[in-house]
């Protein structure tokens, strides 16, 4: 190759130096890989760079010719040598030219960087998954800071919107509300037999877009390439489903391209049904241990699943619980700042649904950790939905509302909330664009000397601030983090800041592969604090004094890696684990779980016998 682009090679060996003793690497399939410590390398070799080729034994497979070019699992492009060409019957199916999977990564960059817009690159790298998957998640893991808002949020909620008219090949299981009575034949259909991880969603609030129906598969797609590229969770081992009850987007209905159901959402005992056939129907096919994942559904139904199903099954609600953990990881995060502690906190939420109401019940188990009740804690906790402050009496709370209402009088806008309150911290997640007004952010910079701003709603045409406006209208005192990526900021005064994202990528990775490696049957609250208090502790005076409440976003493979390990000892030690004996080293024993994107080698086990035994009878 003659010319490579220069930005795909440095973002390749980006990590040749990574801070902290730490390094990425990745082992042989079924190997360890993942972070660890520079102290435990000798449970793997340390690969930055990598080879394209795995040293490990040949993989064995039937296939051949066609069906190995075809199937993501095995392709591996022009990577395949002469013999594996010869052997598995692809000879002359392939050009004449022999590739490392280094250069391939570095010919994908290329054609990835003459695209400017963000929905073209996530069509280029998921038609990529769709034909290499080891060279797909080879390319995320050299810069998952590049990739991850492309293939996730914010760029997901645009492929989203447009999922159908985008539409190149299923990936996934759709299952709709006229398949009552079969799921377990649908399941039937999948062709990976040991499903690990489910991502489910019946597409009513995607991000904060709504209800999108059949398009929100890019959601369950989206975040399973997470869980393998940010966590190691192999592939094979995930299944994303889309439960097609219809929609009420009229504008779906009415477009003739649209790829779902076309009548309104069925609501009720057929859709429970629907969803109990489901839970009943993965668990009977994948065992206990499968973990189902809920993600995107509508306030009236995501903690109504959740709490129906988290005692009687391996399930959590990203939304609440996911959004939670990595919210109050943030907070916890903005203490070393503030030098304080939770009790000294006043936290206002901008919106009060599933994620408010996840965030506000984790950040009661953290205060009443520091000694104070549930009601103490909640009266440090006011919540403005679009009706305004939530407070006694108001008609028509919900049950998980009513919790914090306070005994004040009403008012109705989150100006005059913040204004009277006078929080130390305000929390975005109602997707209102644009709600932390000027007033607001200036207000908050008079009450606190370090004010606590997160404006979490995705994806970033949704947020309810920036990142400049944050930092400036504060002159920089104002501690932000945000949903989805912004850029970072300088100051007049020379000052740089780099916005921390509160990312649930943070979370679940990590979150899933800690459950799934011990074979946890129940997925409590106390999983998601542990968690929330394993990334605060990842965050350094370095990264505070940057303006960061998170770890580099390049390091996530070496957090969802310690996130992992605090599960399963958490699991072990509470007896939640169902995978005995114990292991003793806990760290090699989640390694040993971790996807390798590096390349399998086809090459027959050929030996030869001795010659006199291969001595040909004759008559």
């Amino acid at each position: 190759m003659n010319s490579l682009p220069g930005r795909a090679a440095l973002s390749l060996c980006r990590r040749t130096a990574a801070a902290g003793g730490m390094r990425v690497f990745t082992g042989a399939p079924g190997h360890p890989a993942g972070g660890v410590p520079a102290d435990r390398a000798s449970l793997q070799a340390v690969r930055v760079c990598h080879s394209g080729t795995s040293r490990k034994g040949s993989t064995i497979t039937k296939k051949r010719g066609y069906d190995i070019t075809r199937n993501p699992h095995l392709n591996k492009g022009m990577a395949f040598t002469l013999e594996e060409r010869l052997q598995l019957g692809i000879h002359g199916l392939l050009p004449p030219c022999f590739l490392s999977q280094d250069v391939q990564v570095l010919r994908v960059m290329k054609s990835y960087e003459t695209r400017s817009n963000p929905l073209d690159k996530y069509i280029l790298l998921m038609t990529l998954q769709d034909r290499n998957e080891k060279l797909f998640y080879r390319l995320l893991t050299s810069d998952i800071e590049e990739f991850m808002p492309i293939v996730y949020t914010p760029t997901v909620g645009l492929a989203c919107q447009q999922y159908g008219h985008a539409f190149r090949r299923p990936r996934g299981l759709f299952i709709t509300i006229h398949d009552r009575g079969h799921i377990a034949t649908m399941l039937n259909s999948w062709p990976e037999e040991d499903i690990k991880a489910v991502v489910v969603t019946d597409g009513e609030r995607i991000l904060g877009l709504g209800d999108l129906g059949t398009n929100g598969m890019g959601i369950p797609v989206g975040k399973l390439a997470l869980y393998t590229a940010c966590g190691g969770v192999r592939p094979q081992h995930c299944l994303p489903v889309l439960l097609d009850v219809g929609t009420d987007n009229q504008a779906l209905l009415d477009d003739p391209l649209y790829i779902g159901l076309k009548h309104k959402r069925i609501r009720g005992k057929e859709y429970d049904e629907l969803v109990d056939e489901f839970m009943q129907a993965v668990t009977d096919k994948y065992g206990m241990s499968c973990l189902i994942q809920f993600e995107d559904f509508a306030n009236s139904n995501a903690f109504r699943i959740l709490n129906k199903y988290r005692n009687r099954y391996c399930t959590f609600n990203d939304d609440i619980q996911g959004t939670a953990s990595v919210a109050v990881a943030g907070i916890l995060a903005t203490l070393k700042i503030t030098k304080s502690t939770l009790l000294d906190h006043t936290v206002v939420f901008q919106g009060a649904g599933e994620a408010a109401l996840g965030i506000a019940h984790l950040l009661m188990m953290a205060m009443a950790k520091e000694g104070v009740s549930r009601e103490e804690a909640a009266k440090r906790i006011w919540m403005v939905d679009s009706k305004g402050l939530i407070v006694k009496g108001r008609g028509n709370l919900n049950h998980e509302k009513e919790e914090f209402a306070h005994d004040h009088p009403q008012i109705r806008t989150l100006e005059e909330v913040v204004h009277t309150v006078k929080p130390t911290a305000i929390i975005g997640v109602a997707a209102v664009a644009g709600a932390f007004t000027e007033k607001i952010i200036k207000d908050m910079a008079a009450f606190n000397e370090r004010p606590v701003i997160f404006a979490l709603s995705n994806p970033t045409s949704k947020a309810e601030c920036t990142a400049e406006q944050c930092y400036q209208l504060t002159e920089g005192r104002g501690i932000f983090a945000s949903g989805s990526p912004f850029d970072k900021v300088t100051l007049a005064d020379g000052r740089t800041f780099y916005p921390g994202q509160g990312n649930n990528a943070y979370v679940f990775p990590g979150v899933a592969l800690g459950v799934i490696a011990c074979g946890v049957r129940h997925i409590s609250d106390d999983i998601f604090l542990t968690t929330a208090e394993a990334i605060a502790d990842m965050v350094t005076e370095e990264h505070l004094a940057e303006g960061r409440l998170y770890p580099p976003l390049n390091s996530i493979r070496e957090v969802s890696f310690k996130i992992a390990v605090k599960v399963v000892e958490y699991a072990y030690k509470h007896n939640m684990a169902s995978l005995y004996p114990e292991p003793k080293d806990k760290e090699a024993f989640v390694l040993s779980h971790i996807y390798s994107p590096d390349y399998d080698s086809f090459s027959l086990d050929s030996y030869s016998w001795p010659q006199e035994a291969m001595n040909v009878q004759d008559v």
